[in-house]
């Protein structure tokens, strides 16, 4: 169901029947990211695949194109009109320089992307086939691999109000876990910037049983953290419900759980608000996630309500969905801002066409 679940704590203006939707309402008035650009930090590789229905068994031909979840997220704000930067490094290659000017055609920031003349650029294979679509990494000793905490001194995020991450990122080495420890070692009261921070959780690139441990304590110290259920489960308990992955991820002043085509549920200190997915032919799941981090930060940071940010999130990851590669085209924003005024029980029904 759409809208809101407040908690159970209420104070005396509202037990006395306040109007639901008012300025100090948290619903319409959550926390949002101080003012300012966003930085998105993370691996982003080369990626081939086949055309669609062929596997790379029988396929004659591989599409070239670019992968990376932060990357993702970054050129999903650009879409959404917000001012984006992403920070890596790729290598001294071809697929390196493809890598930067495809985000960079997005409309994204890559001024601050490092080249590495000694490592190459990190590279996936997709190979789809009747049970889904697998990935093959060849990122070990990538140029993004080699990235260091000395990183976070670029000053764009000096500038920055959001700082995006996801588990990714600890998961490429040692160093690169340090960087992402230290961008979220300073408490969020005495933060510059926020940091949102989504687990994303990639089992092959973790040591056994260190996964659920770390993640869980980064994406605790995170201003705004996003985990789907099914990875949720994975890394904590399958019997875990939304509640209860709230219950283990307390204190981010955000917490964004995702149900795949169900719905997503963001929780705050003052309740949960959820809103169901949108009906959309899935062409390929891989990197609507990002798309919906994406959408719903761009709400957050346009002083929307929750259940519009959720909606936005979920429009944004359907452009994801019905596309082979992992950046979609967007709905004209005529087309958006119609989706997003929907009333409960229309959006419920609204396709994704």
């Amino acid at each position: 169901m759409t809208g809101a679940r407040p908690a159970p704590e209420r104070d005396d203006d509202a037990s006395a029947g306040r109007p639901a939707h008012t300025a100090a309402d948290p619903a319409t008035s959550p926390w949002r990211p101080p003012r300012g650009p966003v930085v998105c930090l993370g691996e982003t590789m080369a990626a081939m695949a086949p055309a669609p229905a062929h596997s790379l068994d029988d396929a004659e031909s591989l599409r070239v194109a670019v992968a990376g979840a932060e990357s993702n997220v970054a050129m999903y704000l650009a879409d959404l009109g917000l001012p984006v930067s992403w920070l890596s490094a790729v290598g001294d290659d071809a697929l390196g320089r493809r890598v930067r000017s495809t985000v960079a055609r997005a409309g994204v920031d890559v001024s601050g992307v490092r080249t590495d003349p000694a490592r190459p650029t990190g590279l996936l294979l997709k190979d789809p086939g009747a049970s889904g679509t697998r990935v093959h990494y060849y990122r070990a000793g990538s140029a993004a691999s080699a990235l260091g905490p000395d990183l976070l001194d670029d000053e764009r995020i000096g500038g920055a109000g959001l700082l995006h991450l996801t588990g990714v990122t600890p998961a490429l080495s040692p160093s690169c876990r340090a960087l992402v420890e230290r961008a979220l070692h300073t408490p969020p009261k005495r933060r510059a910037h926020a940091v949102s921070f989504d687990v994303n959780h990639r089992p092959a690139l973790w040591p056994p049983d260190t996964a659920a441990t770390v993640l869980r304590e980064l994406a605790n110290r995170a201003d705004i953290a996003f985990v789907g259920l099914d990875e949720a489960q994975d890394l904590w308990g399958a019997d875990l419900d939304a509640t209860d992955v709230r219950r283990l991820l307390s204190r981010p002043r955000v917490l964004v759980v995702k149900d795949g085509g169900r719905g997503a549920t963001a929780f705050t200190e003052h309740g949960e608000w959820t809103v169901p997915a949108l009906p959309t032919e899935v062409v390929e799941p891989v990197g609507a996630g990002d798309a919906f981090a994406a959408g719903f930060l761009a709400g957050l940071c346009a002083d929307t309500d929750l259940t519009r940010a959720l909606r936005l999130g979920h429009l944004t990851a359907a452009s994801a969905l019905k596309v082979v590669g992992d950046h979609g085209p967007l709905p004209d924003e005529g087309t958006v801002e119609a989706m997003l005024a929907l009333a409960e029980q229309d959006w419920c029904q609204a396709p994704m066409s």
